[in-house]
């Protein structure tokens, strides 16, 4: 049965990293990876595509070794996740008189109230992404999730709209098609990461999804299912990264390394007596450095982002009595160690960190269920409703393609080169006394960067 669904391709073009994940949904509506690649991204800066040439190169070289993970996968459409300081959104309302009152709601009554949504006034050199409908009305019934079938003179619904900035949408598609692709649609980053790690349940008891990227940390809060508001901080673990290589005096790669390897979210937790030994440049002396300094720039930053997301819940109202489901962290930057319990300290909400497993089939390399490949996993699943939908046009055939073994087994395919061991000696050196020590917008804040970035250009 499942030979008979679409292969749909989700490409996640990040400011670390370009994902190409392929997938088809099985027969238990759990979505299969068929083939996989990432490549370490050059040319993109806080989610935008700056150098459209580095960029097409890491989106040749991630489809290309996901062409070698399944070389029976022939790509020609894909999803593409977007995201940036450019990003921002506002909410409107729409109504339609009905013709025939005696009928009941369609389909194409619903398709008609957002298609006119995409008329609303925006601000020139903005285009819109995407049109959400929130909650509907028909006549003097409020709060309906689905109107169809539903009798009535009058239905309207209230709508979050995305919008973008026209050259970065314009660059991104660039890319994409001088990569030998078709954009088959443009998704947030952060509404396709919560569709690949939140169930039903979670979406109707409150969230926020907090989608720690490489150039941005994106949010998209839900409440009774509903999408209440989306924003993009312009933060994001590349931010860290860059703040201990100014405040250590390391390398970057050093930098990231350290990060990943050693790097805590609290200071608390990181342990007093331990010390990282950085091999000195050219003749130099070698540096040890602090595991706790190291954990103090990352708490700096890491609070900082969770700052603005306490902001923004109590922008839209929705602060910790409401969401019950709490805060679900996902990203690359979502693995950090002692991430939950900062989280729960700046936020006063639960928190956890959000797995793309909620849809993925299961039996598949342990890779794929990582943090870092939610919002590919969402693509996927947003070209499925899509497909679900009839929202947009697929091949009536569909080729049958098996999922390779390479993407069963215990250990993951196409890593990247890996980088020069920078930390030769990284030893942990323990001194006397050794003891374990013991986070859409109308509020104009990311306008803020905008200004200041175009002040500095």
């Amino acid at each position: 049965m499942n030979n008979e669904q679409p292969v749909i391709v989700g490409l996640d073009i990040g400011t670390t990293k370009i994902a190409a994940i392929a997938g088809r949904k099985n027969e238990h509506g759990k979505v299969e990876i068929l083939g996989f690649g990432r490549s370490n991204s050059n040319g993109v800066k806080h989610g935008q595509v700056l150098n459209i040439d580095e960029t097409i190169k890491a989106i040749l070289a991630a489809l290309n070794n996901c062409f070698a993970s399944n070389p029976h996968l022939d790509i020609k459409e894909v999803y593409v996740g977007i995201a940036g300081h450019h990003i921002k959104s506002l909410q409107t309302r729409g109504d339609i008189v009905r013709h025939d009152s005696n009928e009941e709601i369609t389909q194409r009554e619903v398709d008609q109230l957002i298609a006119d949504q995409y008329k609303t006034y925006i601000p020139a050199g903005d285009q819109i992404i995407d049109v959400i409908p929130q909650e509907f009305t028909v006549d003097n019934f409020q709060n309906i999730a689905n109107p169809i079938g539903y009798g009535g003179v009058k239905v309207g619904a209230n709508f979050h709209i995305i919008t973008g900035d026209k050259n970065a949408i314009r660059n991104i598609n660039r890319a994409v098609e001088k990569s030998g692709l078709i954009t088959k649609d443009m998704v947030l980053q952060p509404l396709a990461s919560a569709s690949a790690v939140m169930a039903s349940e979670d979406l109707e008891a409150g969230v926020a999804i907090v989608d720690i990227g490489g150039g941005t940390t994106d949010l998209a809060v839900f409440y009774e299912s509903i999408l209440k508001h989306t924003a993009v901080i312009p933060f994001g673990g590349e931010n860290i990264t860059n703040d201990i290589k100014t405040g250590l005096g390391v390398l970057k790669t050093q930098a990231e390394q350290m990060k990943v390897q050693f790097g805590s979210a609290l200071v608390n937790e990181a342990n007093a007596n331990a010390y990282i030994t950085i091999p000195g440049l050219r003749g130099m002396p070698a540096k040890e450095i602090s595991v706790k300094n190291l954990a103090g720039i990352i708490q700096a930053r890491m609070s900082e982002i969770m700052d603005f997301v306490s902001y923004h819940l109590k922008q839209v109202g929705l602060d910790n009595r409401m969401l019950n489901g709490g805060i679900v962290l996902t990203g690359g930057g979502s693995q950090l160690k002692h991430l939950i319990q900062l989280t729960e300290y700046v936020t006063g909400l639960n928190a956890r960190i959000g797995l793309p497993n909620e849809h993925l089939a299961s039996g598949h390399i342990e890779e794929l269920s990582k943090p870092a490949y939610a919002t590919c996993i969402g693509l996927i699943l947003k070209g499925y409703s899509d497909f679900e939908h009839n929202r947009k046009q697929f091949e009536s055939t569909h080729r049958k393609v098996e999922i390779p073994e390479t993407l069963k087994v215990a250990e993951p395919i196409d890593e990247p080169e890996a980088e020069e061991e920078i930390i030769t000696r990284e030893k942990v050196r323990n001194r006397k006394g050794l003891r374990d020590f013991w986070g859409k917008f109308k509020d104009g804040i990311i306008d803020l960067f905008k200004e200041e970035e175009d002040q500095h250009l």
